[in-house]
């Protein structure tokens, strides 16, 4: 039997079976909705659990192992949090060794994050200017060197899986021992009166541009910035009306935090003699650290789940495996995901069910059912640390990925979870609190259409709304 055959065949039993897996009105509603929403042809896994007890309220092909997207984000965050503790900080390092400066990278991916510094009223470049104020301070004026040691992790910045056309987009971002403001600059382009002209945020000449963007006067701005075989030299070709603006992955982000640096104290007036380099110092005699930067687990949780933030996850993953590793270094995504497997198997799911290819869930080599995520979350929902992952989780019709979604008073606040897109899979993981107490759901989709979103929106309102 084909492939196609064996999907429609699938169909055809969770239809027919949907009564036995459910008090008859949600069943009945769900039903209802994946026929209204016209989703016959779509792969369909969900599963919902009371909350309390953990018995299985409704489900439909729960154990078979499906593309999760970025509910993937839910296992790297909960293992994670379990492997690591709520009070877990990434540590960046700031110190001297002789007259050279030194930073040391402790995989924190949220260094000149954005959505970070605003919440803790920081402007951007303040760790730039808080190292040259301690040089400043220090009374130094001269460095022999910068040093940038990013061995926390190995060298495999971007995952094998990604797609490789897209490894330009912010979401396909390289990670590294030492980030900063997503591993990404802004891009801005500008049609002055026929001239074109470019805007880099953070400033900086790490980047060299080749400008390919034609004037246009009409029609809308169509741009794009694209990769070469030289590292960090963008083609940015397309049309532009007035102005456009998109964010780029660069290329060797600890490079670029040093790079970044190095202007930034040159500017201010410190001279660097030697060289800006990249090497593993942790470990030397000598180091007198001057400044430590820590971000909590707890704004890394928010920014992988409440935004779907991939490079955080991706640097989870790798920050359990150098935390697991002798010497606290070389994360490796290899190890990480081992680590996960093991969680996975320990909150209950079966082997069989999923298979982890990265932790964010760009690569389409990520397999889940819906079974394993809700043991995952049901997992967490008794943990001590709970009230810090649900506040990771987006809030249907509040913030996050689901902010536009469940705004009707019935529904505002009473939804949170994790979303999912990539191409031709949707997916929603959380928890429905209801008059009944809080249910667990999964739902993960394939080869659905534009109106799979509704659907999955309208299972979590049937939950509220019909659960017994």
């Amino acid at each position: 039997m084909n492939t196609g055959m064996l999907h429609k065949l699938g169909i055809a039993v969770m239809v027919l079976g949907m009564c036995g897996t459910a008090k008859g009105s949600l069943s009945s509603s769900i039903a209802a909705i994946l026929k209204e929403k016209k989703q016959s042809k779509a792969i369909v896994g969900i599963q919902i659990l009371d909350g309390t007890s953990g018995r299985v309220v409704y489900e439909m092909n729960s154990h078979r192992p499906m593309i999760p997207a970025s509910n993937m984000k839910l296992v790297t965050t909960a293992a994670a949090q379990y492997y690591l503790g709520g009070k877990f900080a990434c540590t960046t390092k700031i110190g001297l060794l002789g007259d050279g400066l030194v930073v040391i990278g402790g995989g924190d991916p949220l260094l000149g994050d954005a959505k970070i510094d605003e919440k803790n009223e920081r402007k951007p470049g303040w760790i730039f200017e808080d190292i040259l104020a301690v040089l400043r301070e220090k009374n130094i004026v001269s460095l022999s060197d910068l040093y940038i040691d990013t061995m926390y992790f190995d060298d495999q910045r971007a995952h094998p899986g990604w797609p490789r056309d897209q490894l330009n987009r912010w979401y396909a971002a390289e990670v590294c021992g030492l980030n900063y403001n997503n591993n990404c600059i802004d891009l801005i382009v500008k049609n002055n009166g026929g001239k074109i002209t470019f805007v880099i945020d953070p400033p900086t000449q790490y980047v060299t541009l080749v400008n390919q963007v034609k004037a246009t006067t009409s029609g809308s701005s169509e741009v794009g910035a694209y990769r070469n075989s030289e590292p960090n030299r963008l083609i940015v070709r397309g049309k532009c009306r007035k102005e456009t603006g998109f964010p780029v992955a660069i290329e060797r982000p600890g490079a670029f935090f040093g790079f970044l640096l190095y202007e930034r104290l040159k500017a201010g007036g410190i001279t660097i003699r030697g060289n800006l380099s990249e090497k593993y110092i942790r470990d030397e005699k000598g180091i007198r650290i001057l400044r430590e930067y820590q971000t909590p687990l707890s704004d890394i949780l928010d920014r992988c789940n409440k935004d779907s933030l991939g490079m955080a996850a991706e640097c989870l993953v790798k920050i359990l495996s150098a935390e697991h590793t002798r010497g606290k270094i070389n994360g490796e995504w290899s190890h990480g995901l081992e680590l996960m497997k093991r969680y996975l198997v320990k909150v209950g799911a079966k082997p069989e069910e999923f298979h982890l290819d990265d932790g964010s869930g760009l690569s389409r080599n990520n397999r889940l059912s819906a079974n394993t995520l809700t043991r995952v979350l049901m997992d967490r929902y008794r943990s001590q640390d709970w009230p810090s992952f649900k506040n990771s989780l987006a809030v249907g019709g509040v913030d996050g990925t689901v902010s536009k979604y469940f705004g009707e008073g019935a529904y505002k606040g009473k939804v949170y979870g994790k979303t999912g897109y990539i191409e031709g899979v949707r997916a929603f993981s959380g928890f429905c609190e209801t008059t009944k107490g809080t249910f667990v759901f999964s739902i993960l989709t394939e080869a659905g259409n534009g109106y799979t979103r509704d659907a999955i929106n309208s299972i979590c309102k049937a939950i509220i709304d019909e659960v017994e």
